[in-house]
C-alpha cells in the first residue's frame, strides 16, 4: 500500500520554504553533490505537492545549498566554543539543521509561523532539548519562550531577513540584544540591487512572497546600536563547494566573484550583538 502523502496548509508566500526543501533534496541526488540532506529527501517524498511548478533551477539549488553549508559551519564552530549554548533558528521552515549539526549538550529552538510549525511537527520530534515555537518572527513576544539561563546564543536566520522591512530587522536585532546578553546572529542578506531585481526570479515569481530589505554595506548595521560588531562576511563564490561543480557552473561562479555587485548580491553576515 502506498502511504498517504501530507497535504500542506501553507499560504502562497509560505511556500517559499518548499523551494529550499526541494533544492536541498534534489542536490542530494546529484552524482557528486555539494550538499547531502537525507532528511530533506525523505520529507520531499512525503509531501503531496507539485514541486515542478516552483521551477527550481540548478543554479538556485547550488546557491541555497552553499548558503546552508556556510550556516551549518558557523553553527558547528559556535558549538565547538560553546557546547552548552542555545541555538535559535528563526524562520526554520522544514530545514534539518537540528540533525545536521550535532548538539548533545546544547538547547535548540526552531521558530516559524504556526501553520509551518504544524507541518514541521509531522517530520520532527520535540524533545527535552529540541523545542519548537509557533509564532511570526515579528511578534517579538516569542522571545519570552527561549530559556537561555545566561548561556551564549546563536541566532540563525536563513532565507528570512529579506522578507522583512528594515524597521522590522532593526526591531528584531534590538530585541535579541535586549533579551540575550551573549548573542550572535548569522544570516543571509541581499544587496539593494538584488531586492529590486529578485521579483523576476523564476521560483519566487511562483509565490506571493515580497522581498523588502537589502543592504550593501553590512557595517552599517554596527551603527544600529553600541556594541554591534560585524564578525564576518562570507561570499558564496568563495565557498569550497564551488570547486566541486562542473566546469560550466564553476566558471560562472568564479566569474561572478570578480565583480563586487555580483558577490554582494546574496551573502552571509555574522554579527556579534
Amino acid at each position: 500500500m502506498t502511504p498517504t502523502k501530507v497535504k500542506t496548509k501553507l499560504t502562497d508566500a509560505q511556500e517559499t520554504l518548499l523551494i529550499t526543501l526541494y533544492a536541498k533534496a534534489i542536490e542530494s541526488q546529484q552524482p557528486n553533490p555539494i550538499f547531502n540532506d537525507d532528511k530533506a529527501r525523505s520529507i520531499l517524498d512525503q509531501i503531496d505537492y507539485d514541486f515542478a511548478r516552483l521551477n527550481v533551477l540548478r543554479k538556485t539549488s547550488i546557491t541555497l545549498c552553499i548558503r546552508a553549508r556556510i550556516l551549518d559551519d558557523i553553527a558547528r564552530a559556535f558549538l565547538r566554543q560553546h557546547p552548552e549554548a542555545v541555538i535559535l533558528r528563526i524562520g526554520c521552515g522544514l530545514d534539518s539543521r537540528v540533525y545536521r549539526v550535532p548538539h548533545d549538550q546544547a538547547e535548540w529552538y526552531d521558530l516559524d509561523f504556526p501553520s509551518v510549525i504544524d507541518l514541521r511537527r509531522l517530520f520532527y520530534d520535540v524533545t527535552v532539548h529540541n523545542h519548537m515555537i509557533a509564532s511570526s518572527v515579528t511578534d517579538l513576544a516569542w522571545t519570552d519562550a527561549v530559556q537561555t539561563n545566561g548561556r551564549p546564543v546563536l541566532v540563525i536566520a536563513e532565507g528570512l531577513l529579506m522578507y522583512l522591512s528594515e524597521a522590522e530587522v532593526k526591531a528584531l536585532i534590538a530585541k535579541l540584544r535586549e533579551k540575550f546578553s551573549r548573542c550572535q546572529l548569522a544570516a543571509d542578506v541581499f544587496s539593494t540591487m538584488t531586492v529590486k531585481r529578485v521579483k523576476a526570479h523564476p521560483s519566487l515569481s511562483k509565490t506571493t512572497a515580497v522581498i523588502q530589505w537589502g543592504i550593501d554595506d553590512a557595517r552599517e548595521i554596527e551603527t544600529w546600536g553600541d556594541g554591534i560588531r560585524l564578525l564576518d562576511e562570507q561570499y558564496f563564490m568563495d565557498a569550497p563547494e564551488v570547486d566541486k561543480l562542473n566546469v560550466g557552473y564553476r566558471m560562472a561562479f568564479k566569474l561572478a566573484g570578480m565583480f563586487s555587485a555580483a558577490k554582494k548580491a546574496q551573502r552571509i553576515i555574522h554579527l556579534g550583538l
